[in-house]
């Protein structure tokens, strides 16, 4: 790509994530549904038309955003999956996980907490359908756990799911903890922890 195409792509990634922001931050103020197009366009600086060029509607926007909160989260848990030592420790590793990726992105997840019971349908639809993508992908993960290679499908899919479930409240958590509380972020994480080693307790115990 020659400099000046480069200078032009840059650009418009920028002009992308400020349209994100934009809406970000105005779904935070009056929801989503009740954010128009040429609202975001003005917050984030530019032109309705230049709105066009990046995305198709506000319905597309909003699908672009709960796409960017879990895909920071699925390629966390990705990245900590190939290493041994994680996988070990899945618990531990999950709470933290889960509290850093939040923190890091707390305004993505605000978003999801938001519309996941209150927003369009569009969004609620998209949201419902990246958790049901976790529940499978981390199902691919817990099924090497000892007790559970033996399990069929439903039962994995079914345990796989109290986790996400119990992995939604806690980051629901995280979103409303405010800034500077250390010791209200150790007791979600630790508060994830020991939800979590209550679902595992079971596993040796459960007959598929």
């Amino acid at each position: 790509m020659s400099e000046a195409g480069s200078a032009r792509q840059q650009q418009k990634e920028r002009t992308r994530a400020a349209l994100l922001n934009a809406a970000l931050e105005l779904s935070s103020e009056q929801g989503f549904a009740q954010t128009s197009l040429r609202q975001v366009a003005k917050r984030a600086g530019v032109v309705p038309a230049a709105f066009y060029r990046h995305f198709a509607s506000m319905d597309e926007l909003g699908l672009a955003l709960v796409e960017r909160c879990f895909g920071t989260l699925r390629t966390m848990i990705r990245d900590a999956s190939r290493d041994p030592q994680v996988f070990l420790q899945i618990i531990d590793a999950a709470a933290e996980i889960l509290v850093e990726a939040v923190k890091q992105n707390k305004a993505d997840f605000a978003f999801v907490a938001r519309e996941r019971v209150g927003g369009s349908e569009v969004v609620r639809r998209a949201i419902s359908h990246e958790l049901d993508l976790f529940v499978s992908e981390l199902a691919v993960v817990l099924a090497r756990l000892p007790h559970i290679e033996t399990w069929s499908a439903d039962d994995v899919q079914m345990v796989s799911r109290l986790f996400v479930r119990n992995m939604v409240a806690n980051a629901e958590e995280v979103v409303e903890m405010p800034e500077g509380r250390p010791d209200l972020e150790e007791r979600i994480r630790e508060g994830a922890r020991r939800q979590m080693r209550l679902i595992v307790l079971g596993f040796k115990d459960w007959r598929s």
